[in-house]
């Protein structure tokens, strides 16, 4: 079993034909550090923040998992702090609007695209031959563990620089019309104000642990829509709840089915 990813063997394990995100040049890594807005003073974090656990798999070593969970916290702390202080004029609930959409897979996959971060992660070669350097999912977790690694990089001031230059974009879209992509939120809405029925969502997951996938159906009343799909609980929901705030929004119902569903006891949120 090979030893855990490092700023050393990202550069010379293997070839850049074979593997772009393996084997990178110092001029790869260098320009991804000058597209993120921050330099590295311990290359080892940048180097676990980009080692994917599909590399683990063939590799062996530590993925940037435990990374990716301080990420996704600091995102939120970053994100919450910049629209409460750039958005005076928005209420509570809007800023929760906001920061939800700001850091949903879409915002995060784009905002990882914009800086080519697909191209430097370290992948399993079965994860490159399907597309995962240009998948959402895998863009949006590898973003959540650089954030994190800029963290514990250089503090929480310059995480809240690199994560507002970063998602400038996405908040100033978000703030025109908060809570469009909550699909959850604009669900419960439309239902409340109508039949007062409560949704209800139902998981489940298939896969290994390193590579789950989740499906949610929801259930309104009498009515099922779905199903949804995503990497975490929460982006099946949305998926589902978008289809059916689509639906209903259309007059679109789905003829009565019954969906045989079990809560998954994944660990993802």
């Amino acid at each position: 079993m090979s030893s855990p990813a490092s700023a050393e063997n990202l550069v010379t394990d293997h070839p850049t034909s074979e593997q772009p995100g393996e084997g990178l040049a110092a001029a790869a890594l260098d320009a991804f550090e000058v597209a993120l807005g921050h330099r590295f003073a311990d290359p080892e974090l940048l180097a676990s923040a980009l080692t994917h656990r599909s590399w683990c798999a063939e590799h062996g070593g530590g993925s940037n998992e435990r990374l990716e969970f301080l990420g996704d916290a600091v995102l939120g702390l970053a994100v919450t702090e910049t629209v409460f202080r750039s958005r005076p004029d928005h209420d509570e609930g809007d800023l929760a609007k906001i920061r939800s959409a700001v850091v949903s897979e879409d915002a995060l996959a784009g905002a990882a695209r914009s800086i080519g971060l697909g191209g430097v992660l370290l992948l399993g070669r079965g994860e490159v031959a399907s597309g995962g350097r240009d998948k959402s999912s895998i863009l949006c977790d590898a973003m959540e563990a650089v954030v994190g690694a800029v963290f514990l990089d250089a503090g929480h001031a310059r995480s809240i620089e690199v994560v507002h230059d970063l998602l400038a974009e996405p908040i100033r879209v978000a703030s025109l019309h908060p809570g469009d992509n909550d699909y959850k939120t604009r669900l419960q809405e439309m239902v409340a104000q109508g039949s007062g029925e409560v949704p209800r969502y139902l998981l489940t997951s298939e896969g290994p642990e390193h590579d789950t996938r989740f499906r949610a159906v929801v259930k309104v009343g009498d009515l099922t829509f779905g199903p949804g799909h995503g990497t975490s609980k929460k982006r099946a929901e949305q998926a589902a709840a978008e289809m059916a705030y689509g639906s209903l929004a259309d007059g679109h119902i789905p003829p009565n089915e019954s969906t045989e569903s079990t809560e998954s006891t994944g660990d993802r949120p």
